[in-house]
Parts: C-alpha cells; structure tokens; sequence
C-alpha cells in the first residue's frame, strides 16, 4: 500500500544545515528536528553554510527550491546569522529593506506552490560577561523584522531567538557550554543543543494546529489517545522561552565582537 509522506523543506544557513562527519560535532536544527518527526515525514534541508537571505537567492539554492517544493509541504524559512554581518557585502541585507524583501521572495515561492511557509527567528548566540551573566541581543533588530514579516504575511512565526535566549539565561554558561561547539564557537550546535532547541520548535508547531502539527510524533510511548492519535505533551525545553529577552538593544561592539569570534563557514 502506497503511504503519501508529509514533507518539511528548510530553508536556512549553517544553523539549520543537515552536518556530515566533515562538520563534526556541528549539528544543525534539521538533524535535532528529526527525533520529533513521524516516521512518514521527509525533511529535506536546503540550508547551507554561510548564507544570508541575499546569498541563497543569488547562488541558486531558491531556485533550486522551488523547483522542488510541492503543494502541502511545510517550507521552514530560518536566515539573520550572516544578513547581519555589514561589512560582509556579499551577505549584507538592510534589516528594513532586502531583508524583508527577501523572506517575501521565499515566501512567495512557497505559497505559489500551496505549501505552508513558517517562519523562525535566529537561535541565540551564546555569549555571557565576566560575571556569567547572558548578553541578550547578538542579533540585533533582525528577529523584530522577521516577526514583523510574519505579521504582514500572517504566517506562523517559531520565536527561537525569544526562546533560546530565555533559555541561556536560565541554564547559565557553564550549563549551556555543551548546546555548541564550545569553546571553538558560540553560534552552532552540538547535538544536546540541536534536539533541546529542536524541542522549542516542536512544541511551537504543536501549538499551531493541523497542518502543521501533523509531522509531530508522540511525545512519549504512551502519548497516543484510543484511536491512535497523537497527544501532545510538552516537548524538550518547552517551559523556556515563553517571554524572552528584548534582543534589539546589543552593543554594536558586543555584535562585532560575536561576528568575528565566528568561524567563516
């Protein structure tokens, strides 16, 4: 008997992309996303180290996507790690203007296929003082804007920079010191933190309804009612995040500072 699989198709940088044994210990959201999948769901990434919104465009890899995106597929649409860097002028979007068009574009690819496109804010940087205590705002104004996109666009938005910054500084630095590549960087994750920040993206897909609660796999063993339907409980880091910190107001040296402590992808 044929079994139609539901499809997720990630749109995305370093952050999300799926890491082979070269990138080793890197782990990317799409990797820490699949222990919450049904076993019918395919997830295919299209992110890529390096990449701003500008530079997906224009090297090909949206094009490459739309001519694979099909009617029903959720499209995850996750960029600001490299559209930040202003120096970088290969990379660069204004926060205002290339930056929202851009998500547009992709937003655009997605509904002309009629596929449900959602978007997400940044993971946080992790980066704390002297003192242990987190530094909120590594990204700037860019997660307002995506918010502010998905409000314009009326689309479902995964707040991961409100979440993972809520949850940095409840679990402090020595604690959240195994979620990335530390000490070699503080922007990608290791395996612990793929699936512990993956668990903030499913609880949000959970809260959104069909269809995009749909790829969802039970909770746990016993998280099925009587007629075999999934019950949702409350997936890994969950309780983080429910408010997080205003992520606007970073020092523009502090940002500098967390740009050039990492590593070119």
């Amino acid at each position: 008997m044929f079994i139609e699989m539901k499809r997720i198709i990630w749109l995305g940088d370093s952050t999300v992309t799926y890491n082979k044994i070269s990138t080793y210990p890197q782990t990317g959201l799409s990797q820490g996303l699949l222990w919450y999948l049904k076993d019918d769901v395919f997830l295919r990434s299209f992110a890529i180290n390096g990449r701003s919104t500008k530079s997906f465009i224009e090297q090909g890899r949206l094009d490459e996507a739309d001519s694979y995106i099909e009617a029903g597929d959720l499209v995850f649409i996750t960029f600001a790690h490299n559209d930040e860097k202003k120096e970088d002028t290969l990379r660069y979007t204004d926060p205002d203007t290339t930056f929202k068009e851009n998500l547009k574009r992709m937003i655009a690819v997605a509904k002309k296929h009629g596929a449900y496109p959602v978007l997400f804010t940044p993971i946080a940087r992790r980066l704390f003082d002297a003192e242990g205590n987190f530094l909120p705002g590594s990204h700037g104004v860019y997660p307002e804007k995506i918010r502010e996109v998905a409000a314009e666009e009326d689309l479902p938005l995964v707040d991961l920079t409100a979440a993972t910054e809520s949850y940095l500084t409840s679990v402090g630095d020595f604690a959240s010191r195994p979620l990335y590549v530390f000490p070699k960087d503080n922007s990608h994750l290791q395996m612990q933190g793929a699936v512990t920040y993956a668990g903030f993206i499913a609880e949000a897909l959970a809260s959104f309804g069909s269809p995009y609660s749909d790829v969802l796999a039970a909770r746990d063993a016993k998280g099925t009612d009587e007629d075999g339907k999934a019950l949702h409980g409350t997936y890994v880091g969950a309780t983080a995040g429910k408010a997080g910190a205003d992520s606007s107001g970073m020092d523009e040296s502090l940002q500098k500072a967390a740009f050039s402590a990492e590593p070119e992808d």
